[in-house]
């Protein structure tokens, strides 16, 4: 499975939603700018997009809701590491309230690997974050074992972005 990204404004990215209302395409945009998410298995639409393969998932990507991506920069040789945390987490944000969708995305042409969430709400993402669910998965984070103590693995500081999906 595929990710493809594109930003524009938000006319223009609502044009494209239209007119490929077949595809799984959802629209979103926060204060500073639009864009939209292409899930394939094939090509995108898409001119020019951000190119992202999904290395890991849960739950199906809906036009509704929240949603929150961890941008982190990883190194080629980091690459086997990041992936296999990924891959091996606790699945305990699955369990959350409000919890629609994750997707793990390895960039294909940068070094910046996304952890895209979905959620129902913002209030959702929340109590996710302040629930003991969220301590218990990111409780190594800071440890011999966890992605912050093996900083060779890490080429940037990570950030995070929020969207919101608009209503129809």
């Amino acid at each position: 499975m595929n990710v493809y990204i594109t930003t524009g404004t938000y006319e223009f990215l609502k044009s494209i939603e239209k007119k490929y209302s077949k595809e799984n395409i959802i629209l979103m945009q926060n204060a500073e700018t639009s864009l939209l998410l292409h899930e394939t298995e094939g090509k995108t639409v898409f001119q020019q997009p951000r190119p992202y393969e999904v290395v890991d998932g849960s739950g199906t990507i809906e036009n509704r809701g929240i949603v929150v991506c961890n941008n982190i920069p990883v190194t080629d040789e980091g690459r086997p590491i990041f992936e296999y945390r990924f891959k091996n987490r606790a699945g305990k944000v699955e369990n959350a309230d409000g919890f629609i969708a994750i997707r793990v995305l390895r960039p294909l042409d940068t070094d910046t690997y996304v952890i895209l969430t979905q959620w129902e709400s913002e209030k959702d993402f929340i109590g996710w974050q302040e629930s003991q669910q969220y301590a218990k998965a990111h409780e190594k984070k800071e440890t011999q074992e966890g992605n912050d103590s093996n900083t060779t693995i890490f080429s940037g500081k990570s950030y995070v972005t929020t969207y919101s999906v608009p209503e129809e």
